[in-house]
Formats: structure tokens, sequence, C-alpha cells
């Protein structure tokens, strides 16, 4: 799994970068000097990417920090669709049906491809800031103090690009739910701590007006574990690392991430942290959404998961549809229900081109 992202990342966005320059310089109705501006601007920009995993925006004011991140991430997913609409061309000019003077210094092309590009980046962006509110039932047979509301969000990924305003909208969108939980599955943070204790985010989350509890996902091994619980600890939050909370009369289960290897199996954590065994109707918090048939045959009865991010945009969410057995929404094996969320925030550059960023209001009843 490590290799095969290494290669969509790294190995991809490289060979895509030569053939989009390639197009670029035959298309591009300009001089020599100007092409050769723009093609390097272009992979400047990618190389942005670099210095974001060096930890290199730590060092820059955060202003600049912020705005290097957010067009270093942008500039792949911009890659992306430039290599598609390159390709789709030059699919047409094998079969004869785009003539061959629409890629060489067409100025019509040149506009036609940048209309489409604005088009679709600007639809991407207002996608991303519209949050949908996802509702499930969740109905049991096991006894409930009172019928319970919970709110469960996944991937916000505060940081860089989601700043302190971004958090503040999503904290009073939460509180507006009125809910007697809030269940967060992983990936609060982005990567650097930097901007969550520079903008003091964790006040923030102090505003929420219900308990919150959640685990790890994976980007908080990124930001240095002890850092990412110390601000869990700062924002209020109950951090569940292999371990439960027994809270309104349900278990929430916060496994570990599965970054760290040595994490407990589903099946150890209800028979060892459990009383009398799983007769008290649990949710279990798994950032990643694998052996989903471990879960079941622990017997508990519902999972909520993100990671995924339904892969942000299209047709990345193909190949997320292709790892998991479930990349994204509802799902059920036997007697136990699963929700794998495409994440409330997002990695990289704002944009949601085929996908959503959501949150989900469950109501827990018998």
């Amino acid at each position: 799994m490590q290799y095969l992202w290494m290669f969509i990342f790294w190995v991809l966005p490289l060979a895509a970068m030569v053939y989009l320059a390639w197009h670029l310089w035959c298309l591009l109705p300009l001089g020599g000097w100007w092409k050769t501006l723009l093609i390097a601007m272009g992979i400047g920009c990618f190389l942005l990417l670099f210095l974001n995993f060096a930890r290199k925006f730590d060092m820059m004011p955060l202003w600049l920090a912020s705005a290097c991140y957010n067009i270093g991430t942008s500039s792949l997913i911009v890659m992306l669709y430039m290599f598609m609409m390159f390709l789709l061309l030059d699919l047409g000019r094998l079969v004869r049906l785009v003539p061959r003077d629409w890629l060489y210094s067409s100025w019509i092309t040149t506009g036609i491809l940048a209309g489409l590009l604005v088009v679709i980046f600007v639809y991407g962006n207002l996608h991303y800031h519209h949050k949908y509110r996802q509702e499930l039932i969740l109905t049991t047979d096991k006894p409930l103090q009172k019928e319970l509301k919970l709110v469960m969000l996944s991937d916000m990924h505060i940081g860089y690009h989601n700043r302190r305003a971004d958090l503040a909208r999503w904290v009073d969108m939460i509180n507006e739910e009125h809910a007697d939980m809030i269940l967060i599955a992983g990936d609060i943070i982005d990567g650097s701590m930097r901007p969550l204790l520079e903008e003091r985010m964790a006040e923030e989350f102090r505003r929420l007006n219900a308990p919150v509890y959640a685990c790890l996902g994976n980007h908080e091994f990124y930001a240095g574990d002890a850092n990412a619980v110390q601000f869990y600890k700062d924002a209020g939050i109950h951090l569940l690392r292999d371990s439960v909370a027994l809270v309104g009369g349900i278990a929430i289960i916060g496994r570990e991430d599965r970054s760290n290897i040595g994490r407990k199996s589903v099946k150890d954590l209800v028979e060892t942290q459990i009383s009398d065994s799983i007769s008290q109707f649990s949710v279990l918090l798994d950032h990643q959404p694998f052996h989903l048939d471990r879960t079941a045959a622990a017997g508990v009865d519902f999972q909520f998961s993100g990671h995924t991010h339904h892969g942000q945009v299209w047709p990345i969410s193909w190949i997320t549809e292709s790892i998991y057995e479930c990349a994204y929404g509802e799902y059920q094996i036997d007697n136990t229900r699963f929700y794998v969320s495409s994440g409330l925030g997002i990695w990289g550059g704002k944009f949601r081109i085929g996908t959503r960023s959501e949150y989900v209001v469950a109501i827990v009843r018998n």
C-alpha cells in the first residue's frame, strides 16, 4: 500500500509533468522565453510539495506558508485535469477526430482549455465549502438510557489550509445540532502543529457544546504523536487510544490508527474493556476502514471511519473504491453497520469534484 501511494503521488506526477510540459510548449502561441517562464512556474508550484513534506513551511511567516501549501497541493489536482484534457485530445487525434492544428500554436484551444479549468476549479472550491449533512438512524434492541443524537465527523485536516476561521465555522455548524456527543474518527490535524498552536485552534474546540471523543488518524502520527496528544488535551477532546468510554449507556471504542503496528485488535478491545461482553450498544471509531469483517465478528454494532476522502476528486474516487471494501457511505456485514465518511475537511487543495465534504448526524434509538 505504501508503494502504491508513492507511485500515485510521486512517479505519476513527475511523468505527467513531462507530458504536460511538452504539450504546453507545442500549444502556447508565445515566444520561447514566455513558454519557458510559464512551464518553469508550473514546475515550481509542484516542487512546493517537497518543501511541505520536508516541513520547510514551518520556517516561513504563516501567511506565506499557507499560500505555498495551497499552491503546491492544488498544483497536483490542476495537473491531473490538464493531463486528462490533453490525453483526450491525443486520443481524438489518434482516431482523426481532432485536427493537428488544434494542438499547435492555437489561441482558441488555449482559451478553451483555460476556461474549462477555471470553471472546474471554481465549482470544485465552492462545492468543497458546502458541507453536507448526512443523517443516519441506528436502531438497536439493546437498552438505552434515552434516544441519542451523535454528530460524527472525520478528516478535518486543520493546518495551513484549513485555518482557524474555517474551524470556527465548522464549530458553529456542529453546535447547531445540539448533539449528545461528538465523535471524530481521526485526522483532526493535517500535518504540522505550528498553525494550530500559533492560531490557538484548541480554543475553538472548547466552544463545542457537547463532549467530544476521538481516535487518532495517520496524520496525527505525521504531526508527531506526543504533540498531537497534547493538542487534544488542550482542546478538551477525550482521546481514545485502544480504549473505551462508557457514556450515556453506550460504549464508544477508539482504536489506534494502523500507523501503530502494536495496536490491539477489535476483539481484544471488546472482550477486555467492555463489561458484560457486548451487551451495550457499541460504536467503534477506527480511522482507516480495513478488515471490516473483524469488526463484525467481534459483535460491534456500528463502526465509523474516514481516511479515504472518497478520493477527493474524480477519477481518484475510482482508485479508492478499488482499494477499500467500502470506500464511502453505508455498509453492513451481518448485524454490524458501517459508515465511511468522505470527511469534513480535506488534504491539500480545497476542491471537491465528484465527491463531497460532509458530517454525519446519527440518531440511536430502540
